[in-house]
C-alpha cells in the first residue's frame, strides 16, 4: 500500500496542496478548523511528513538529478549542457544518469538519486517506460520534478517539449513544395510521444496536400540506428521504386539512408529526397549535407531547470505549484539533401 500524501490530503479535503502543509506546520493564516480538519484527516490516514520536503527549509543539497536516454547524442549533450550551464549559474551541482532507453535502469536511476537526498530531478523518458508510477511517486512525495522531450501527457507535472506534430508537418511540407508527391516515413517504435507525434504530423501534411497516407510506406526503425537507415533504404530502392522523399524520425537513421542510396547510386535530391530531425552535427558531414529540423538542445536544457528552480522555490516557501508546459519553437534547416523551394 502506497504512503499518504499531501496530495491525497489537499484532494479530499478539496484544499490546496499549500494550504494542507501550512496547516499541519500550524502557520496562522490558516484558520482553526481547517488546522483542525487537515491534522485529523492527516491522523487517520497516519500520514507522516516528507523528511526530504522538510529539509528544503534548512539543508537544501544544491543538488539535482538529471536523467536522458543517452549521454553520447547531439540533441541530449545539448541538454546536459543547457541544465549544467543554468545550474551553475544558481549554485547548483548536476548529477547526470544515463538510462540506456531501459525502464528498469531508469527506475533504480531515481532511487539512487533520491537517496543522495538530491533537491529535484529532471528527466527524459525511456522509450520503453510505459508505467509511469516510480514518475508519480517523486512528484507526490514532494520532490520536484520536470520531464522534457520524451515525455507522457499523463504524468502532471512541469514539462519542457518541442511540438513534435508541427515540426513534422513543416518537415513533410517542405518535401511536398519542394516537389515530392510519394513519401516515406521511418518511424520508432509506437510508444514515446515523440514517435507518436511526429506520425501524426507526417500524415496530416499528406492529407493538407490531398496525398493518400499509404501505410505500407511507413517504416519501423526498430534500433533507431545508422544500420535500420540503410536496412530501410535499401527496402525502398527495391520495393518502391516510385517514393521521391523521405521523411526520417531522427538524424542519424537518415544519415543511414543516404549511405544506402549513395551506395545503390541513387541521387539525392535529383530522384529522392531525404530530410532528418534534430539538427545533429553529422548532419554537416553527410554527403549530400543533410536537411533537417532544428531541435534545440540547450534552450530546452535552460527552460527546464528554470521550471526546476520555480518550483523548488515555490515548496520552499508553501506557495501553490501551477504545472506548466513551455514548447520550444522548431524550424526547417534546408541543406544539400532536398530540392529548394
Amino acid at each position: 500500500m502506497s504512503k499518504p500524501t499531501l496530495r491525497e490530503i489537499a484532494n479530499t479535503l478539496g484544499l490546496s496542496i499549500a494550504t494542507v502543509s501550512k496547516a499541519l506546520k500550524g502557520y496562522s493564516d490558516i484558520s482553526i478548523e481547517t488546522k483542525q480538519k487537515v491534522k485529523k484527516l492527516a491522523e487517520q490516514l497516519n500520514y507522516k511528513p516528507n523528511s526530504y520536503a522538510q529539509s528544503l527549509q534548512s539543508k537544501e543539497s544544491k543538488t539535482i538529478g538529471l536523467i536522458v536516454p543517452e549521454i553520447v547524442h547531439h540533441f541530449f549533450s545539448n541538454v546536459i549542457l543547457g541544465v549544467v550551464k543554468t545550474a551553475e549559474k544558481h549554485g547548483y551541482l548536476v548529477i547526470t544518469l544515463q538510462s540506456d532507453e531501459k525502464y528498469d535502469v531508469e527506475k533504480a536511476q531515481i532511487e539512487q538519486l533520491l537517496n543522495k537526498n538530491v533537491d529535484a530531478i529532471l528527466m527524459s523518458l525511456a522509450d520503453n517506460t510505459v508505467d509511469h508510477k516510480h514518475v508519480e511517486s517523486i512528484r507526490d512525495s514532494g520532490v520536484p520534478v520536470v520531464l522534457f522531450d520524451k515525455i507522457s501527457k499523463l504524468i502532471n507535472c512541469h514539462k519542457v517539449v518541442i511540438n513534435d506534430e508541427k515540426a513534422a508537418f513543416e518537415a513533410t511540407n517542405y518535401l511536398i513544395e519542394t516537389g515530392c508527391k510519394k513519401i516515406a516515413h521511418i518511424r520508432g517504435v509506437l510508444k514515446p510521444q515523440t514517435t507518436i507525434d511526429r506520425l501524426k504530423g507526417y500524415r496530416k501534411a499528406l492529407e493538407h496536400h490531398d496525398i493518400e497516407f499509404d501505410k505500407n510506406l511507413v517504416f519501423e526503425a526498430t534500433n533507431l540506428s545508422l544500420e535500420d537507415g540503410q536496412r530501410i533504404a535499401q527496402t525502398i530502392f527495391d520495393k518502391h521504386k516510385d517514393v521521391d522523399g523521405v521523411f526520417v524520425l531522427t538524424d542519424l537513421i537518415a544519415s543511414g539512408v543516404l549511405m544506402q542510396f549513395n551506395e545503390l547510386g541513387v541521387k539525392v535530391p535529383e530522384q529522392i529526397s531525404v530530410i532528418g530531425f534534430s539538427n545533429w552535427l553529422i548532419t554537416q558531414l553527410t554527403t549530400p549535407t543533410l536537411s533537417t529540423v532544428d531541435q534545440p538542445g540547450f534552450k530546452m536544457g535552460q527552460a527546464a531547470f528554470n521550471l526546476l528552480l520555480d518550483e523548488i522555490y515555490n515548496l520552499k516557501n508553501n506557495k501553490e505549484v501551477n504545472y506548466r508546459t513551455i514548447e520550444i519553437p522548431t524550424k526547417v534547416i534546408a541543406r544539400n539533401s532536398t530540392k529548394h523551394i
